[in-house]
Formats: structure tokens, sequence, C-alpha cells
């Protein structure tokens, strides 16, 4: 007898983070994708430029993908789209102005032209094997955010993206809640709900309400240049600042390269509208008074190469941050970014910057009582909290648990589980290989753990390079030893010490030919390599990599 299909809810990545969102939904011989995000390394991980979701699972089973879907147009969700669509075959679907971000960056990978691509609208339904995916307005802190209802052959699943409830947005329209109220009454099986924000009380501010900052900044900074830092995604944000900018009779620039991309493509989309004549060229700058311009620019999370970061220091070639600078950043920090942003914050000061940073942002994610509400229009029979660290995931449940859903129908799953809905209910099932997988220049997943381990050593305890010629026959030192250091100590500096070391290796090299006769290359390593670290240990407590070079002649 066959073994009876089940549903399986299968998160790849952004359970217990924040980023790298990706899921797979599967059912017999079908599976679909649910974005497929990337996050940005943290402290620890040293030159590594981004992270991508662990994809084995997928490419164990890629003859079932049916399509890949995505919810909008963040790097946590769009970021790790060239390196899975690179290795697979099938159908990418999104919105317009998601997918005009996702062409950008296909654009970068060389890529374009080679994915099928399809533009959806709200509404739009898209059958995908034995699937059906259903596009419903959302809003969140970028246009053209998407939920999906997916009709499977056990139930339906509801998945709001990133979103927030906005009854007046800055462009389109609110979240089409009455779609939400209608899914609830066919029946939903499970809803995976954003949780970012579901440790908050009360509902998001509308992003409108940033529009009203603004203007009262503005005002209050008459004859002073105005350099506001945001998201390069934040379209909305812009808007207003474009908004506020053309009332006050200001000319705008848009720096940074990524705020450069997204904003073009915007207003190519019409997404953002700007008044004729308000944008100008960075290179015009110097021909307008101070009090006549504004500058958008990235940078609002304290990234080192970002543009704010680069006037902040000093760097940037075209602006030189004066007394006579109002710079807004119009974010919160990231958790962990903190220290990054305090430091540009800082920078601006010291060069007699004008810092506002309070009150010049709202989130785009839904706060609890937002949360409450989905829940009630939508009545799941189950919950899965996703996107978010754990105890966003737990306040989640406690949130589903206050609306009278069973604490055993809630599922607090971690990357790589296997949730799987079947005739008697729902269980994790098992686990499959995840994680995290290290982008390094154009090194994909050749930085791993033990790799990463070297460059903390490295870092915290320096190397020394010792090299040796030896007779190839009777193992004599012919040359050397030769001592280089780096990161360890000053060898200019340290005579006496190198002078002891060079010793030390003449005599374990003797020491080990004396007993063993002609010991192989991998012995005198071994034998170098110990006999230092003992004596540095015991001179200095430090504990440097020690990489011993021995040529034969």
């Amino acid at each position: 007898m066959s073994k009876k299909k089940k549903l399986r809810v299968i998160p790849i990545g952004g359970l217990g983070e924040i980023g790298m969102n990706m899921t797979l939904i599967e059912y017999g011989d079908d599976m679909i994708v649910i974005d497929c995000g990337m996050s940005f390394p943290a402290d620890d991980m040293l030159g590594i430029d981004l992270v991508i979701p662990d994809i084995t699972y997928l490419l164990e089973h890629v003859e079932k993908l049916r399509g890949v879907f995505i919810t909008h147009g963040h790097e946590d969700h769009i970021g790790a789209l060239p390196y899975l669509m690179r290795r697979v075959s099938v159908p990418l679907y999104a919105t317009k102005l998601t997918m005009a971000l996702i062409d950008k960056k296909f654009e970068e990978h060389g890529l374009t032209g080679i994915v099928e691509e399809h533009v959806v609208s709200y509404g739009t339904v898209v059958d995908a094997g034995c699937f059906s995916v259903e596009f419903i307005k959302t809003n969140h802190s970028i246009q053209d955010a998407a939920a999906f209802a997916i009709r499977t052959p056990v139930g339906m699943l509801v998945h709001t993206g990133d979103f927030k409830v906005d009854y007046t947005p800055v462009y389109g329209d609110p979240i089409d809640l009455h779609r939400f109220a209608e899914l609830g009454s066919e029946g939903v099986l499970a809803l995976m709900c954003d949780s970012t924000n579901a440790t908050r009380e009360g509902f998001t501010m509308s992003e409108s309400t940033v529009g009203r900052t603004f203007d009262d900044i503005f005002a209050s900074n008459t004859g002073r240049r105005i350099i506001v830092a945001t998201f390069a995604s934040n379209v909305d944000r812009v808007q207003q600042i474009v908004n506020t900018a053309y009332k006050f009779d200001r000319k705008v620039v848009v720096e940074g390269r990524s705020m450069v991309n997204t904003i073009s493509t915007a207003v190519e989309l019409g997404y953002v509208t700007v008044p004729e004549g308000t944008l100008i060229e960075i290179d015009d700058l110097k021909k307008y008074e101070d009090e006549k311009t504004v500058l958008i620019t990235t940078g609002s999370q304290g990234e080192s190469m970002a543009a704010l970061s680069r006037m902040a220091s000093g760097m940037h070639r075209k602006v030189r941050i004066t007394a006579n600078d109002t710079v807004v950043l119009s974010s919160t920090p990231i958790p962990g970014n903190e220290k990054a942003v305090y430091k540009v914050i800082n920078e601006l000061s010291e060069k007699g910057a004008r810092v506002i940073f309070q009150d010049t942002h709202v989130s785009g994610h839904a706060c609890s009582e937002e949360i409450k509400l989905i829940y009630s229009l939508v009545r799941p029979t189950y919950s899965i909290p996703v996107h978010g660290e754990h105890r966003h995931l737990v306040a989640q449940a406690r949130i589903a648990e206050q609306l009278g859903i069973p604490e055993e129908n809630t599922f607090i799953m971690r990357v790589g589980d296997v949730l799987e809905f079947g005739d008697n209910g729902a269980a994790v099932s098992e686990h499959v290989t995840a994680g995290s997988i290290f982008v390094d220049g154009l090194g994909v997943g050749d930085v791993g753990n033990v790799v990463l381990r070297d460059r903390h050593n490295l870092a915290e305890n320096g190397i020394m390079v010792v090299a040796i010629t030896v007779d190839s026959e009777s193992r004599e030192i012919l040359s050397g030893p030769r001592i280089v250091s780096r990161g360890f100590i000053y060898v200019k500096e340290s005579e006496e010490f190198i002078d002891e070391t060079e010793t030390m290796v003449v005599e374990a090299v003797h020491n080990l030919v004396e007993k063993k006769g002609k010991a192989d290359v991998g012995a005198l390593r071994n034998a170098i390599r110990d006999a230092l670290r003992d004596l540095i240990w015991k001179r200095m407590r430090r504990n440097p990599v020690i990489l011993p070079i021995i040529m034969e002649i």
C-alpha cells in the first residue's frame, strides 16, 4: 500500500533570526518556494559579504519544484535569488516593483533573460502543480508587498509576508482586510504570520505620519543643508522627503548606489513621483546654496561603505560635512547595528553637523493588535509564527493562544524542521539539512566554520611563519631559519626574542633528526610548531598561528 501523501511546511531560513527568509511547501511530487532572502554577516563572521540559506534539501528534490513566489522586494526576501536561480530552472512570480528590483539583482549577476519571470497583480491566482497561489494586497515599508493564500489538497495556508495595517498609505491602497475575512470564511488550515513586531503592544503608525515630521524638520532648519539617510527600499519614505523638499523649494540629490538603483526603478514604474526640476545630479550641488538642497542617501544603519558613513569619515569624494548641515537618520538601528550607527553620529557631530535620529521613522511590521486583527479575520486552525528571532515567535504564539488557538496547534519551529499535516492533525516529523551558507567574494560555501575559526585565531593572535631549507638526505639545515611575523610581534623591535626563536628551531630539527634519522617533512613541521608553541607561551602568554615552511634540496 502506498504511503499517504502529507502536506509539508519546511522553513529553510527566517526562523530564530532576522533575515534569510525562505520556506518550502511540499505535497507529494510538487513543491513551491516562498521567498529567497539573505542576511548580513554578524560581527564575528570575518570577511563574509553575506549569508544565504542552505538549499541542499531543495536541490535533492529539485524535480518537484514548480515555482518560486516572492512576497516583496527587500533583500531579506530576494537577496539569495541569484544563487538559487542559477541552479534551478523554474518560473518566478512577483508583483511589478518586486520583479523590477529582482531584475536589477539578476543584471548584476549576469542572469538577465535567463529566468522565466511572471509579473503578477493582486487577486491573480497562479497554478503550480497541485498548489494554487493567490496574491493579496498588504502594506509594508516597500510598495507592492503581497500576502499569499496557498490552496493545497489538504487545506489552505495563508502566508502574510512582512506586513502592517496602514489605512492611510503614502501610495496605493490599504491592506485588503476584506479578502483576508473572505479567506477566513472559506476556512484556513494554518496561518504563517510575520512576527517581527509581535513583542510590541498596540498598532504600528501609518507611514504618512512621517511626512508631517519632515515638514517640521524642514521648517526648523531653514538656512541649512539637509541630509536624510534611510533604507534604499523605503520608496514611500523617499516620496515624502521629495514632497517636503518641493514644498520648501529645495533641490533633491539621491546618493548611494542602492538608493539610486531603487529610486530610479520606482520613478520609472510610477511608484515615486518627482516634480519636474526637483531632482539634480550630485555634481550640480555646488550650483545651489545649502538652504536650497536636500540629499537622500544610504547609510542609516552605519554601514561602513555606505554614502553617509563615507561622508561622516571625510572619505566621500563629492560631499563634505560642515557645521551648516542637518543630518536626519530616518530609521531605527537593526539589533546589532547600534554601535556602527552611533559611531557615524559621533563622527557627524564632531564635524559640527546637527544630527536628528528620533521620531523620523515608523516600522513596516505589524504590532500585536494588527496581528490579532489578522488572526481574527483568518481564523486559522493552526498557527505557524514566521519571520523573527525566537522571542518574536514566542510572542506571536502567546497572541494566538489569547485568541483561542490551542497551544498544541501552534508550532514554534526551527530552520529545517518539517511540519506535516495529515488525517491525524499536524506534527513536526523530521529535520532536513538547513542552515547558513557564507558568501565571500565570488566564493559561495567555500568558507565554513573551520575557516572562520582560523580567521578569528589570526585576528586575535597573529601569525608567525618559519622558513628553513634542509638537505633532502641528511636533514641538515642549509639556510634559515627565517622568521616572519604578522599581527604577533614587530620583528625589528624583538631581535632578542627572534634570536631565541631561531635557536629553538635549530634545536628542534637537530633533536628530531638525532632521534629518528631521516624524518619526513610533516614530522619536522610538527616538531618546530610544538617547540615554538611552548616557547612563545612561556615567554609571552600568546598563541599565534605557527606556519613552518620547509624546502628540501
